[in-house]
């Protein structure tokens, strides 16, 4: 095989070669109930969101009060941590850093105070004008103990203007450029608020005697919640004694702009996003793919988990039979214990094992949901061909990933991306593949549903709905 230069990369935690999203959010307000472990059990459904730290904050309507840990929603909370929060309202937030390093001090939820107004905040999403804002609340006399926009976004809301949190939460969206979906606690109200943009998803779901906001309705179902809607972009809910009320945005707003990757890898399968099952949408992609790209194989297999109806809806497609190939470990996460460099050669390998009774001799179409850095795809096709694979296709229902994210995905810089730096057939013969196809970006944006105006696509077109000047170091507001 040619040598072509590997594009800079730089180390990633368990060796992961897949795009991370930012955060996971949750928000419970009702009345009566101990809502902490509602808020626990909801972060567990939105643990793929984020694994490095969780934490929750409750109301009593007179008081908040805070636990964050690093770690896993397992480990981040003992029973005596959810016995201490009190209260009838909750926000919780699982943590995977776009901005701030990964320390104790940058966990959420992010509390805030300002001439005797507190709140606490959990954030998913990217503000890329976070270091100017947090300039002028440094000059107002606000301190910061993070270095991570999501205390920039609690300060400005706490120290902004206005007769009540509708003006304030106004007021914030007329000044944040960028992704933001928040839920916001104060001593007596739950808010949630998705950005004008709406990149970041929320949902709005019932529950017996109160309300659920989450990132995901994954969420919502495991707690029990009747699924409502989705949060319009600019929309803020306020939910108090009252109940609850939905404030529109106030200004003009700009073209919508989901976040189009959330449909390709980040949501979770039995989560609905544009009010359609994300499985049913990942098995449509599928069948697009094999339209554009087929593959003469004897079978197919996804890379677990999230490629897999993706490869589902790509055999069904080609009328090739679908398999099982490569098994995935389900307990292998991000660490933070450095493996020597034996056990770190074997990364992939605790990762996936292959099957080769069912790989044996065949020729194996791979589905993968992304190709970032080519970091593991290389080792994957390795470990298939030594199962006894004759020929590889690899086909990847995403379009080239050439651009980096700057709205709350922890993506790649631009040196680090892979297809920004070869061709498709550089990439082939790097990765070791017999052929390779990735899905167009006009297929991707028909499939799930819209034209190119009404999703943020820029990983793979560069075209941002937001201009982004300079691409951002994630320590930025951690500098002195």
């Amino acid at each position: 095989m040619t040598s072509y230069p590997r594009p800079q990369m730089r180390a990633v935690a368990g060796g992961d070669d897949s795009p991370h999203d930012s955060c996971g959010v949750i928000g419970v307000y009702a009345q009566g109930q101990e809502v902490a472990q509602v808020a626990f059990y909801g972060l567990y459904a939105l643990q793929h969101r984020g694994q490095e730290s969780a934490g929750i904050a409750t109301a009593t309507g007179k008081r908040i009060h805070n636990h964050t840990s690093m770690g896993l929603v397992s480990q981040a909370f003992r029973e005596s941590d959810l016995d201490r929060l009190e209260g009838h309202i909750a926000i919780g937030h699982t943590r995977y850093s776009t901005t701030g390093s990964t320390q104790l001090h940058n966990a959420q939820p992010i509390m805030a105070s300002y001439d005797g107004r507190e709140l606490a905040l959990a954030h998913n999403g990217n503000v890329i004008n976070a270091e100017e804002i947090r300039r002028e609340l440094l000059a107002l006399g606000c301190s910061f103990t993070s270095g991570t926009d999501s205390e920039v976004i609690a300060q400005l809301l706490a120290s902004a203007s206005g007769e009540g949190w509708p003006e304030r939460v106004s007021y914030i969206m007329r000044r944040l450029r960028g992704a933001y979906s928040l839920t916001v606690l104060t001593k007596d109200t739950l808010i949630g608020i998705r950005d004008p943009h709406g990149v970041r998803p929320l949902c709005l779901g019932k529950m017996d005697g109160g309300w659920v906001i989450a990132s995901e309705s994954c969420a919502l179902d495991h707690l029990g919640a009747q699924y409502i809607r989705e949060l319009d972009p600019g929309e803020m809910v306020m939910v108090d004694k009252d109940g609850l009320t939905s404030i529109p945005y106030s200004g003009e707003l700009p073209k919508p702009a989901p976040c189009v990757f959330e449909y390709i890898y980040f949501a979770r399968a039995d989560s609905l996003l544009g009010d359609k099952l994300t499985y049913l949408t990942r098995q449509a992609l599928g069948r697009q793919l094999a339209r554009e790209h087929p593959a003469e194989a004897d079978i197919v297999i996804g890379i677990p988990d999230t490629a897999t109806a993706a490869a589902v809806g790509y055999a069904q497609e080609a009328n090739i039979p679908y398999s099982e190939g490569l098994v995935r470990n389900r307990y292998v996460g991000r660490t933070f214990i450095q493996p020597d460099q034996r056990f770190r050669e074997l990364g992939v390998k605790m990762k996936f094992n292959p099957l080769p009774e069912v790989i044996r001799g065949k020729r194996v179409t791979i589905v993968d949901d992304s190709i970032v850095r080519g970091t593991t795809t290389p080792h994957v096709i390795d470990m298939v061909r030594k199962a006894g694979a004759i020929e590889v296709h690899v086909r990847v229902c995403a379009p080239p990933i050439r651009f980096p994210c700057h709205f709350g995905v922890d993506m790649a810089t631009k040196q680090e991306l892979i297809a920004a730096n070869l061709s498709i057939d550089e990439i082939r013969q790097f990765i070791n593949a017999d052929s390779l196809g990735y899905l167009s970006v006009e297929g991707l944006l028909r499939t799930v549903g819209s034209s190119q105006d009404t999703f943020c696509s820029a990983c793979f077109t560069g075209n941002y709905p937001i201009p982004v000047q300079l691409e951002m170091d994630k320590l930025t507001l951690e500098q002195p």
